[in-house]
């Protein structure tokens, strides 16, 4: 399949989820199911993205879009409104487009994985913090 039939149908795609509000409203119609669903299809422009040899850090990026995306998403109605303003699939079209021109890695791309990491690690870190804070305070 050629790069310009790729491109086509990851903007196909991108044009569904995000500009037709198919993300958000499939979510909302089956919460959790639906946004994994979405994702799924959001996964194509990945694909693409690693079809094309596009630096590790952008396919992190990408992954990385996709994972808030499904995240925030999964929250009954609250993240249904987050998926019409967040778009992952139009911003990963945007890097899928951007960096299959010049496919180099910018400092932007580091920042947000590095970002995106810092935060997931906060996000495991702080129950098991809570955890042992409760543990402690029970057992004096």
């Amino acid at each position: 399949m050629s790069n310009e039939l790729q491109l086509k149908r990851a903007e196909r795609i991108a044009f569904w989820l995000d500009q037709r509000f198919l993300d958000p409203i499939i979510g909302f119609l089956l919460p959790g199911a639906g946004d994994l669903l979405t994702t799924g299809f959001g996964l194509y422009l990945v694909v693409v993205a690693v079809r094309l040899r596009l630096p590790v850090v952008v396919i992190a990026r990408m992954l990385a879009n996709l994972g808030i995306d499904m995240a925030v998403g999964a929250i009954p109605v609250a993240g249904d409104l987050f998926d019409v303003a967040f778009k992952a699939n139009t911003k990963n079209l945007k890097l899928l487009k951007e960096r299959h021109l010049a496919p180099r890695a910018s400092a932007g791309d580091w920042l947000a994985v590095v970002g995106a990491l810092v935060v997931f690690l906060a996000a495991l870190s702080l129950p098991i913090i809570a955890l042992v804070w409760v543990f402690r305070r029970l057992t004096g």
